[in-house]
């Protein structure tokens, strides 16, 4: 059977409060950062005493207060034969 995907929706207000649907797993956690993995792949959130206010991954819903500095999508890392010249 095939898992329904979560949609997956962010809002982040003044740099402060940051909400999201949308999350099936939170890989990691400190006040530095936040490694998320979302329906549409991993997220990692930087930033400075951040703090995991919401977590409910029944409904993929998950909201993190404090400076948030970055949002980066990771892509996946690419197989096969042009990875490149170092590997």
């Amino acid at each position: 059977m095939e898992q329904e995907q979560l949609p997956h929706k962010l809002q982040l207000n003044e740099r402060r409060q940051l909400t999201m649907t949308g999350v099936t797993e939170v890989v990691s956690f400190d006040e530095g950062g936040v490694v998320l993995q979302t329906s549409l792949g991993t997220l990692v959130i930087s930033g400075r005493e951040l703090q995991l206010k919401t977590l409910s991954l029944d409904g993929g819903q998950v909201a993190v207060d404090g400076v948030v500095t970055s949002l980066v999508y990771e892509e996946p890392r690419q197989t096969g034969r042009w990875r490149g010249l170092f590997r």
